[in-house]
């Protein structure tokens, strides 16, 4: 009896320099197999009054580079609008054409499909639309449905947000130290270089 109650004592200050660092202790998980350590929130960089936000989304899976950049062309979230965020990006799909819009058409638009084919249909729209590839610390997006000059603020949200997932995927748990170069060309071959050391981390 002694021996358990030791490793109990042992066990709660373990617990309590997790909870004093910030790093949330994982729950009870209900469902599925066992838990292998913590998650990464992957964070998309959006704008609000001419600033870049970096804005926490829950991935849907493992956080990398070409995730983070599809995510963050998808637009604000409805919540994320109500709180006055936006994107400079031009979205991946066409806006309806039933009432006349101010807003730039989109080159690329992904078609209407029917039944469970849709997902797919939009995922291979994107890959047509967007590339993006990271190698040796250089992350290199590929915008192909653009062909004008993105903004310097439009090209930062990419250049962040891409940056920042590339760390994590390189660390596995976190934002890492080494810096990450990131390449961005549009559909003319016009490219811009970035890195990720200036970008908000909140």
């Amino acid at each position: 009896m002694r021996g358990v109650r030791r490793v109990v004592l042992l066990c709660v200050p373990a617990l309590w320099t997790l909870v004093s660092c910030g790093i949330p202790a994982t729950g009870v998980v209900e469902a599925g197999g066992p838990a292998h350590g913590l998650v990464p929130m992957l964070r998309v960089y959006l704008v609000e009054n001419g600033s870049l936000v970096a804005v926490p989304r829950r991935p849907a899976g493992a956080v990398d580079a070409e995730s983070a950049v599809m995510n963050l062309l998808e637009g604000p979230t409805k919540t994320e609008r109500a709180k006055r965020l936006t994107t400079l990006l031009p979205p991946l799909t066409a806006a309806p054409t039933s009432a006349p819009t101010s807003a730039p058409t989109p080159l690329v638009s992904v078609p209407p499909t029917a039944g469970p084919s849709d997902g797919s249909a939009a995922e291979a729209a994107a890959s047509a639309a967007v590339s993006v590839n990271a190698r040796s610390g250089v992350v290199s997006i590929h915008l192909r449905y653009v062909s004008e000059e993105l903004s310097d603020l439009a090209t930062a949200q990419l250049i962040c947000t891409a940056a920042e997932a590339q760390r994590i995927a390189d660390t596995g748990t976190g934002p890492g130290a080494e810096a990450v170069t990131v390449k961005v060309t549009n559909a003319r071959g016009r490219s811009v270089e970035g890195s990720g050391e200036r970008c908000p981390e909140d």
